[in-house]
C-alpha cells in the first residue's frame, strides 16, 4: 500500500500517507510514552507503591473506577490528586461522613424569583460534576448516600427531580477506604462494589522507599507534578484499549477463573463449602479491559496470561465473599484466589 503511494507521488508524507494500521501503531507509541512519563512522575511523589500506581493508571486507561483500600498515611489522597494533575483532569474531593446527604454529592434544585416576580427552579450541580471524583473514606457515609454514586458510576449521568444531567467526559471515581477502623462505618453494598473495576490494596512501603521518602518530603522543596496528557488524550487511550486484540488463551483463562469462583452446580466441593457468593459476568469484562490496559502501560500490544494472574486479586476480591466455614479456617479472599490460580 505504502509502496504504491510512493510510486504515484514524488514525495511521501508520513503524517498524511499512513495506512490505518500505521496510524494506530503511531498512536500506541505516543500513548505508551505518555504513560511511561506518568509512571515516572508518580513514583517521585508516591514512594514504594509502583504496583499501586500501575493498577491505578490501568483503571483509568480501561475507563473504570477504582477502590483504594489501605491504612491511613499511605498517600492514597496524594496519589489521586497527583493522577488528576498528570492527566489534566478536573478533580474534586468529597469527604464522606455519616451526615452527608445525596444532594451534597449530586446537587439540588433551588427556587429562584426573577425581577418580574416569576419563580422557577434552578439546578445547582454538586461536586460529582467533575472528571475525577475522589470519594474519601466512602464507607463512612450511609447506604442512602453511597447509592447516590450508583447511577453516575454506571451510566455517567444523574437524575435529580426527574431531570437528567450528564456528567463530564471522561468521568471516574477513585474511592478510598480504611480497613482498620470499622466503628461508625457502613459496608458498601455488593451492587456498588461490583461497579469498581479494581480493588487496589495499598500496603506499607519497603525500607528503601521509606528512607527515600523521608529525604525528599521533609526538605524545603517538594516535587511538583506537571501534566503529561489531557482529558482528550485519556479518551483516546480508552478507545485504543478497546481496539487492542486479546488472545483466545487469555479469554479462556479469564472465563475459567471467574466461573471457578462461583458456588454453582458445576463448582467443586471446596468452592461450594467455602464461597457464599461468587463473581458475576462483570468480573470477566473487568479482566478483559484491565488486562489490555496493563499491556498498554507496559508497552505491549496484547495482554498475556501473566496479566490475568496479576489482576486476579484486584478484580475478584471485592466481587466474591467467603462464608463462616472459610473464616473458621483462617482463610481470607486473597488466599482463596491463590488457590484458584494454582488449580488453573
Amino acid at each position: 500500500m505504502i509502496l504504491e503511494i510512493i510510486t504515484e507521488k514524488e514525495t511521501f508524507d508520513p503524517m498524511t500517507d499512513l495506512t490505518p494500521d500505521h496510524t494506530v501503531l503511531r498512536k500506541f507509541e505516543q500513548i505508551t510514552a505518555n504513560l511511561a512519563r506518568a509512571k515516572d512522575s508518580l513514583s517521585r511523589v508516591v514512594f514504594g507503591q509502583e504496583e499501586v500506581i500501575r493498577l491505578c493508571l490501568a483503571t483509568l486507561a480501561a475507563g473504570g473506577h477504582g477502590l483504594l483500600v489501605g491504612a491511613p498515611g499511605l498517600a492514597k489522597t496524594l496519589l489521586v490528586t497527583s493522577v488528576a494533575d498528570l492527566l489534566g483532569l478536573s478533580a474534586k474531593r468529597v469527604q464522606f461522613t455519616p451526615d452527608l446527604m445525596p444532594g451534597d454529592i449530586l446537587g439540588s434544585e433551588v427556587l429562584e424569583q426573577a425581577a418580574d416576580g416569576t419563580r422557577e427552579f434552578r439546578f445547582i450541580p454538586g461536586p460529582i460534576f467533575c472528571q475525577l471524583l475522589m470519594a474519601d473514606e466512602i464507607n463512612r457515609a450511609s447506604p442512602r448516600t453511597q447509592s447516590a454514586l450508583l447511577q453516575a458510576m454506571q451510566e455517567h449521568h444523574v437524575t435529580v427531580a426527574g431531570a437528567r444531567h450528564n456528567l463530564p467526559q471522561p468521568f471516574h471515581v477513585l474511592a478510598t477506604q480504611n480497613p482498620i477502623e470499622q466503628e461508625g462505618t457502613y459496608p458498601l453494598p455488593e451492587a456498588q462494589l461490583d461497579r469498581f473495576l479494581l480493588q487496589i490494596n495499598v500496603g506499607y512501603p519497603d525500607l528503601e522507599a521509606e528512607r527515600r521518602m523521608l529525604g525528599e518530603t521533609t526538605g524545603v522543596e517538594s516535587t511538583k507534578i506537571e501534566p503529561v496528557m489531557t482529558s482528550a488524550d485519556l479518551i483516546d487511550m480508552q478507545a485504543l484499549v478497546r481496539e487492542m486484540p486479546i488472545g483466545e488463551q487469555v479469554v479462556e483463562m479469564i472465563l475459567k477463573l471467574v466461573r471457578s469462583a462461583r458456588p454453582d452446580e458445576a463448582a467443586s466441593a471446596r468452592v461450594k463449602s467455602l464461597v457464599a457468593w461468587g463473581p458475576g459476568p462483570r468480573a470477566s469484562q473487568a479482566f478483559s479491559l484491565s488486562a489490555r490496559a496493563l499491556a498498554l502501560i507496559d508497552g505491549r500490544h496484547a495482554p498475556s496470561l501473566d496479566d490475568v494472574r496479576a489482576l486476579a486479586k484486584p478484580v475478584l476480591r471485592h466481587r466474591m465473599a467467603l462464608n463462616f466455614a472459610a473464616r473458621s479456617e483462617g482463610l481470607d479472599t486473597d488466599q482463596f484466589i491463590d488457590e484458584l490460580l494454582d488449580r488453573l
